[in-house]
């Protein structure tokens, strides 16, 4: 079990490191803005569920690793800060906010794989994938997309200034495909139940990123895919 434990952990971590040389090349090659190396970073760590689900046997040695990562991350960045070229590399919008952020990612990705693969058993396991997969990439394009083409301001209450209708839209879009693709691969139902399910779930996944304040997305948005996407599969199939 230890050694499982371990190869799965150095698969993770080779993962990371592999993924981070990329962002310093491209980084160094092409200077993107720095929210598209926000958002690069941010691919990086929420696509680790592949990893997280496919060099594991088992739930709960998946579960230890986001733990053990998550210890391991923490102080590493916080002794980062300190030093003059990581604010440079990280384009944080508050103090804190990366190391906080990722804790938060592996914590919710724990979570997320103890209820639909320790809990529901090994034939949910990708509904863990699903949800944040659609999370991931709706987020992003929610951003990326607001940012670049937003000109109609959410005005309602309780939503956040910067967030526009575009980007909202972007986020459906995007989630709508992640979902229905991923549907395709994972679940056994036919392409024309996979649609219905992915709209719905898909509108439930952009409003709830829409509702949602100071970065809490990265629970509010998995949690609200990842349950009604298991009840209607649940039921079709």
């Amino acid at each position: 079990m230890l050694e499982e434990l371990l190869r799965g952990f150095f698969a993770l971590c080779t993962y990371f490191a592999a993924a981070a040389t990329l962002i310093l090349v491209v980084k160094h090659l092409v200077h993107p803005p720095r929210e598209y190396v926000r958002k690069l970073m941010h691919t990086v760590c929420f696509l680790s569920i592949f990893v997280l689900t496919g060099a594991f046997d088992v739930w709960y040695l998946a579960v230890g690793a986001c733990a053990l990562l998550a210890l391991i991350i923490y102080p590493a960045l916080a002794l980062a800060e300190k030093h003059p070229r990581y604010a440079a590399l990280f384009n944080e919008r508050s103090k804190g906010e990366v190391k906080n952020s990722m804790v938060l990612v592996f914590l919710m990705m724990a979570v997320m794989i103890a209820i639909f693969w320790g809990a529901l058993g090994e034939g949910f396991k990708y509904i863990s994938v699903v949800a944040i997969l659609a999370w991931g990439f709706g987020d992003a394009a929610a951003a990326l997309v607001g940012q670049k083409f937003g000109r109609h301001q959410v005005t309602m209450p309780l939503i956040e200034q910067q967030k526009t209708w575009e980007g909202t839209f972007a986020m459906f879009v995007v989630a709508f495909l992640a979902i229905f693709v991923s549907l395709l691969i994972y679940a056994k139902l036919r392409w024309y139940l996979c649609l219905p399910v992915a709209l719905a779930v898909a509108a439930v996944s952009a409003f709830t990123e829409l509702v949602s304040r100071k970065g809490r997305d990265t629970i509010n948005v998995p949690f609200a895919t990842a349950l009604p996407l298991f009840l209607l599969v649940y039921f079709l199939s």
